[in-house]
């Protein structure tokens, strides 16, 4: 993986003092964004490159991916559906469905919160979610749906399936499709302990991802 060399610079206003990086070769660092005093650099680090189509690729076929899938049915945020790209290559799942308005990579502006990601997990565009699920609980798919309801089972407890499985989240206003959930074989949750009693859509599907991806390889 390529690497870009950073600058982390501080400003030399002693009521300041913002630390912040910036590129090796972008001058703007130069002044303080807050207060625009001077600023000395601090510290140099290499970071690894915003993940690209080489990356990406290499990430699909590197080594074999979880029997575990999601399908996101009209998720409409371009930078929730990108964060569900870059958390599905992490936890190393199959391929994602992407349902109703759902937006697929096709759309260049994706990109900008997949990093390349889009390049490495597979995906198939729907346009009817319920038809979908339909067709992969055919297929052998055991369904769940992340959904937050009294009788959900925690994804820290529940019984992992014996078949493939297919992880379901739906839109951020109006949750999974009411005709999804009757095709469902579970609801499950992630437990919450505070005030709210949810999470953005893009960070629960993270969540549940590495919960599931994890113990499904100590199981």
């Amino acid at each position: 993986m390529s690497q870009s060399t950073y600058q982390i610079r501080q400003c030399t206003d002693q009521s300041c003092r913002l630390r912040f990086p910036v590129p090796l070769d972008e001058r703007s660092g130069e002044r303080c964004p807050r207060c625009r005093a001077s600023t000395v650099v601090v510290a140099t680090v290499n970071a690894p490159s915003e993940l690209g189509a080489d990356a990406g690729v290499e990430s699909a076929t590197s080594g074999p991916r979880l029997p575990i899938e999601a399908l996101l049915d009209n998720v409409r945020s371009l930078f929730n559906v990108g964060s569900i790209f870059r958390s599905a290559d992490g936890a190393g799942l199959r391929r994602l469905h992407l349902c109703g308005i759902t937006p697929t990579p096709e759309n260049p502006k994706l990109a900008k919160t997949a990093l390349g990601a889009e390049q490495g997990v597979a995906w198939r565009y729907h346009t009817n979610g319920v038809d979908a699920i339909q067709q992969l609980r055919d297929e052998g798919y055991a369904i769940w749906s992340l959904e937050e309801q009294p009788d959900a089972e925690s994804l820290f407890t529940v019984t992992l399936p014996t078949q493939p499985l297919l992880l379901v989240v739906g839109s951020e206003v109006t949750g999974v499709d009411p005709g999804i959930l009757q095709l469902c074989d579970k609801i499950v949750a992630i437990p919450m302990y505070g005030v709210k009693r949810s999470l953005n859509v893009a960070t629960a599907f993270g969540v549940a991802a590495v919960i599931l991806a994890q113990r499904w390889h100590e199981q």
